[in-house]
């Protein structure tokens, strides 16, 4: 019996067997709502705090064929376009449920995002224990910006620590310290952001400044020294893909002893999540170069040595 059941949270995504945020073989439970607004975000449909409606035309089967959207949407949200697949218009779309996405044949209207109690959730996660067992893999909670639901995500790792399953956070740190002292004693693991060090340039890229994420990491680090951290840099053109941000981050991180460090280089997955919820892609079509990436590792590598882990 779950006796954090009463909690419920607004969940958009569970998705097991990865192993790339966090030890092991692990079931990710991704949280809607995020403090910032980062321009390169992969996930923006974790952005918003309520369910949300998008449209992916490639699975339409054509308004002229179908068009049950047209007479479910109570708001007169929907209309054809000329390409014959469904037009929304989101200044008409209110959350009411948004049966317009259950009665489509062919899941060319989905919704982002759905209440789900603490047992509920728990149920699916515990599906693969034998897989967490073995290779010392668990849960973990990302986003969005897990703790920003604090109730619901400090239930969901206690009942886990209490069914014994190793658990972990993907954090931006932009949350109130209270939730994160509440949280940090059922914690595994911790995946934290640190961006940026210069708040200034921190704010003009994510929308907010970086006091509050600094703050709570030396929380984590100093009030919790037995918790592992994983700092992480996703790193950005033309905001932090340079020697001084990089070097300023790891000089912040040495002081840490059992803080690790890890570099993400930047992606264009999740582009096309920005067009089925009918918005302009931040970033635009910029990207990369692998040779910048190396040679930010490199600056890394040589302030915080054998702390630096290479991306798998």
């Amino acid at each position: 019996m779950c006796l954090d059941d009463k909690q419920q949270g607004m969940v958009f995504n569970i998705q097991k067997y990865s192993v790339h945020d966090g030890p092991g073989i692990r079931t990710i439970v991704f949280l809607k709502g995020c403090s910032l607004s980062c321009r390169w975000c992969s996930n923006p449909e974790s952005q918003k705090s309520c369910a949300e409606l998008a449209c992916n035309p490639g699975r339409c089967i054509d308004i002229s064929k179908c068009g049950h959207c047209l007479t479910a949407c109570p708001h007169g949200a929907i209309t054809c376009g000329d390409d014959d697949k469904p037009r929304i218009d989101r200044s008409h779309c209110a959350d009411c449920s948004i049966p317009c996405a259950e009665v489509c044949p062919a899941q060319g209207l989905l919704v982002y995002g759905k209440k789900r109690a603490v047992g509920d959730v728990l149920r699916v996660v515990e599906q693969d224990m034998a897989f967490y067992a073995r290779s010392g893999g668990g849960l973990t909670l990302s986003g969005g910006e897990p703790l920003l639901q604090g109730s619901f995500a400090v239930a969901l790792l206690r009942e886990a620590r209490a069914r014994r399953i190793r658990t972990a956070v993907e954090t931006c740190g932009m949350v109130p310290a209270d939730t994160v002292r509440e949280a940090a004693p059922h914690l595994s693991y911790v995946l934290y952001d640190i961006k940026h060090m210069n708040s200034e340039i921190h704010e003009t890229q994510t929308g907010l400044p970086n006091a509050r994420i600094l703050e709570n990491f030396r929380i984590l680090a100093e009030e919790f020294p037995h918790l592992p951290i994983l700092a992480r840099t996703p790193v950005i053109p033309g905001f932090n893909d340079n020697e001084e941000a990089v070097a300023a981050i790891a000089r912040f991180i040495k002081a840490y002893p059992h803080v690790n460090y890890e570099l993400l280089p930047y992606h264009r997955l999740g582009t096309q999540k920005y067009h089925f919820l009918g918005r302009e892609v931040p970033m635009g079509e910029v990207s990369l170069n692998k040779a910048v990436t190396d040679g930010l590792q490199k600056t890394a590598l040589d302030i915080l040595g054998e702390r630096v882990q290479i991306p798998r």
